[in-house]
């Protein structure tokens, strides 16, 4: 019996990747579509054509189609980006806390007015922050105001009047009935049952502006009653530095307020003690500066301070897109090509991974989908760590022990350098 001559209708996979790819097929094939320019057109299309070369495209099918290596471009792009704009992160959120961040579509790109920021040269992402130690600043805020000097904490001023022949007086009372006063003080309202912060208790002393200038209050006199002497006449002018006056009044202010009040007191839990007890000669009116330590959240801000509570406060408010793709140079568009070729290797494995074996007449052909798979997982893996290794040596503080070190070795080899004889 004649064997049949076979006619089918087609002698090629379906699914087979070409020689090359095509710009007119790019976009219509992208997961995404977040890069429309020509130059990412070419790169994805230049792609299709080194997977072809790489995989033995021109010996054995490979079962993909140019849109997967499209897609698997685009994603290298994107990790590539992703992997850089976390290192850029490690290097700047110090310096980027509390600034504004922006609005991000779905793709990780600026939508609205921030979209309208400027070109690819204006984007965030490309530019070099200056130091401004934004996290440092709000340690040393918070240091600042436990020492009462310009903290985030509001600090409010109150008095009383004090009464003779009492020596103890409840502050915490005192202010919280005083909340309810016409018209209402600052703190009203905002005490409640929280625990009141006494910063300062003190009374008015006498001014020392007389005692050191004199009793015209400085006029044609330049006074320093300590080691220069006082006088003004004609004739005879002294030079004395500005803040050495201003030093010396704040000395004679301390020295009156210490020596000559006659009063001290002691302050427990909020209760304030006079020493010695109010007599008919006294400090008739006292007055405190206190704070309301849980008047407000850590993140929340006074009415009248505005201290860039909302905007970055971690890596992922920094208002980083997606890195330009013309913005990557050849380091990065070599690693891209890399990755891509990677994922292209797992999409195949999993496709040849469906069939294990294909019969043939007489024999069967084996798949090497799970060796394709395990290879790109390897690969994948190296890729992202070689690029992880390569930026954690370039931090900024990395290459500021570099240049450290190149100015020890530097100055190292100078000494070993004889000197130039000067011939006159």
């Amino acid at each position: 019996m004649a064997k049949p001559t076979l006619t089918p209708a087609s002698t090629t996979s379906v699914s087979r990747l070409p020689v090359t790819g095509s710009t007119d097929n790019v976009a219509a094939n992208l997961a995404f579509g977040i890069y429309s320019r020509t130059e990412f057109l070419q790169g994805a299309k230049d792609q299709v054509a080194y997977v072809y070369k790489k995989l033995g495209g021109d010996i054995l099918d490979i079962e993909l189609t140019e849109g997967q290596v499209y897609a698997a471009y685009e994603e290298s792009v994107l990790e590539y980006s992703y992997i850089i704009n976390v290192h850029q992160s490690k290097n700047a959120l110090s310096t980027l806390l509390g600034s504004k961040t922006g609005s991000f579509n779905s793709d990780g790109q600026f939508i609205g007015a921030d979209a309208l920021s400027g070109s690819d040269a204006g984007k965030i992402s490309l530019k070099y922050p200056s130091v401004q130690f934004s996290y440092a600043k709000k340690i040393g805020q918070g240091i600042s105001n436990e020492i009462g000097l310009n903290g985030y904490d509001t600090v409010y001023s109150a008095s009383f009047d004090t009464v003779v022949n009492k020596q103890d007086y409840d502050l915490q009372g005192i202010l919280t009935n005083s909340a309810s006063l016409d018209p209402a003080p600052a703190y009203a309202g905002k005490i409640g049952n929280n625990r009141i912060e006494i910063k300062r208790v003190y009374y008015k002393t006498p001014h020392a502006m007389w005692r050191f200038y004199g009793y015209y209050g400085g006029l044609n006199t330049v006074g320093n009653l300590q080691t220069y002497g006082q006088w003004a006449d004609d004739s005879q002018f002294q030079i004395v530095p500005v803040w050495h006056n201003k030093l010396q009044a704040k000395s004679f202010e301390s020295a009156i307020y210490t020596r000559m009040s006659h009063f001290s007191y002691e302050l427990k839990n909020n209760r304030l003690r006079i020493f010695p007890m109010t007599q008919t000669v006294s400090p008739t009116t006292m007055w405190l500066e206190f704070t309301i330590p849980n008047e407000k959240q850590p993140w929340e801000e006074d009415d009248n301070r505005v201290d860039n509570v909302i905007g970055v406060n971690n890596m992922n408010t920094l208002p980083f897109e997606n890195i330009p793709y013309i913005k990557i140079n050849s380091i990065g568009k070599q690693w891209i090509r890399r990755f891509a070729l990677a994922l292209c290797k797992e999409i195949l494995g999993q496709v040849r991974s469906k069939f294990t074996t294909i019969p043939i007449p007489g024999e069967s052909v084996t798949l090497n989908g799970p060796a394709l798979m395990a290879q790109s997982k390897e690969e994948q893996t190296a890729l992202r760590e070689e690029l992880k290794t390569i930026l954690d040596e370039m931090t900024y503080t990395k290459l500021l022990e570099q240049d450290a070190s190149n100015v020890e070795s530097t100055l190292k080899v100078q000494e070993r350098m004889p000197l130039p004889i000067l011939v006159g």
